[in-house]
């Protein structure tokens, strides 16, 4: 395919069609980046988080102190006492907008790994080329930003208020008439700040999709493996040293989900036991969708093993035969020193690539990644623990654990 390659008269300040970022792109980048909000590469992402933070949750407070709900009695839960609502803009939000830009710096190399690296071959170059391409395209579709828009409002208007919502009165809305009466500071919540948070967290799960087509397309193609790499992933460790570029975006669900679970806690008499299921869910689901689409090359990795075994179980009994025929059957060159011989480091390296090839990994994936994305994902939970336990017998469990 002709659309990647750029042909030798090619001007040197053209963009590298391989330098492929699933965040850089699309046409709400192009209106943040022309109001001068963001730099060409994600920069000013302190000024997108001052710019949005002023849109969508300064004028619920205002609205809120202007309505009187912002403390006191005047509801169950006053605006200043909503920890849902100000983690959500003030913590999960500026992780969201850290997590774009960490994601574009440790991910933007990674397309083209693929070719330094000689993972693509000449016969499957045209189909990788096609993957980046299609991923370009919609990436930028003006298209699909619309409609991630309109799903945003559908689920806003017509079924958060059924699943998201308290259900006691709050500043945003009081329970009445058979349904709920929006206070001024509610409108603004429902129709504008809500729907701008919730554009920013689908429009991620979007990149998610755009990431994972361009993978499965990827290991569509053949890839050339070399099963002895001493990365133990022939070849595709790059792609698991990539998952930690998602931490921001998986502390952000974390955060998120705090956030829900203490409203419910102290607001309607939860408890933190009764979440259990969904924290487990929520984890499950944030590891598979940043772990699950490196499992797409398993059957590449696993064929390359065996491929690898064979070939060089066949070239190791070859090599084992002739140095047992050479050096214990009695076939050496007269003279020759057996101390310092080549042939005993030659067959010590043998040695070590058949113990790499037979230790493969079946995924580029490995248990601290696990580990640590399941780490960063639960921790904004952890203080939830002291509605539960006393932080004095939390911290003398914790030591008697240690020790």
């Amino acid at each position: 395919m002709a659309g990647l390659r750029a042909p030798a008269s090619a001007e040197p300040s053209l963009p590298d069609p391989y330098d492929f970022s699933v965040v850089l792109g699309g046409p709400l980048y192009q209106i943040i980046r022309r109001a001068h909000l963001s730099g060409d590469a994600l920069q000013l992402w302190r000024r997108r988080i001052l710019f949005i933070t002023l849109i969508a949750w300064l004028p619920l407070l205002i609205l809120s102190v202007l309505g009187g709900r912002a403390w006191g009695n005047a509801v169950a839960v006053p605006f200043l006492l909503d920890i849902e609502v100000h983690v959500r803009w003030l913590v999960t939000l500026p992780l969201l907008i850290v997590a774009e830009l960490v994601v574009h710096q440790r991910m933007l190399p990674l397309v083209r790994q693929f070719l330094e690296r000689g993972l693509i071959p000449d016969v499957s170059r045209a189909k990788f080329d096609a993957a980046v391409t299609a991923a370009q395209r919609l990436r930028n579709s003006a298209v699909a930003e619309g409609l991630l828009i309109v799903l945003v409002y559908v689920v806003v208007l017509f079924i958060w208020p059924h699943y998201g919502v308290l259900n006691v009165a709050t500043w945003y809305a009081v329970p009445g008439g058979g349904g709920r009466q929006l206070s001024p500071a509610g409108w603004w919540f429902v129709y504008v700040s809500l729907p701008l948070f919730q554009f920013i967290l689908v429009r991620w799960y979007f990149r998610m999709f755009l990431w994972i087509r361009f993978l499965w397309q990827v290991a569509r193609c053949t890839l050339t493996l070399v099963p002895t790499h001493p990365d133990r992933v022939a070849g595709l460790g790059f792609l698991s040293s990539s998952v930690v570029a998602f931490a921001p975006l998986l502390a952000a669900h974390g955060t998120l989900l705090a956030g829900a679970i203490a409203n419910r806690i102290f607001f309607e008499g939860a408890t933190l036991l009764q979440f259990k299921v969904e924290i487990i869910v929520v984890v499950a689901f944030l590891l598979l969708v940043v772990l699950g689409p490196l499992l797409l090359f398993t059957p590449h990795l696993a064929a390359a093993r065996r491929v690898g075994l064979r070939e060089y179980g066949t070239l190791a009994q070859r090599y084992v035969r002739e140095f047992d025929d050479k050096w214990l059957r009695g076939h050496a060159s007269a003279g020759e020193p057996l101390l310092g011989s080549a042939d005993i480091q030659s067959l010590a390296d043998l040695g070590n690539s058949f113990e790499l090839v037979r230790s493969m990994r079946m995924a580029p994936i490995t248990r601290d990644a696990i580990l640590q994305l399941a780490v960063i994902t639960l921790l904004p939970v952890a203080p939830l623990l002291l509605t539960m336990i006393s932080l004095e017998e939390l911290l003398k469990r914790l030591v008697q654990v240690l020790l």
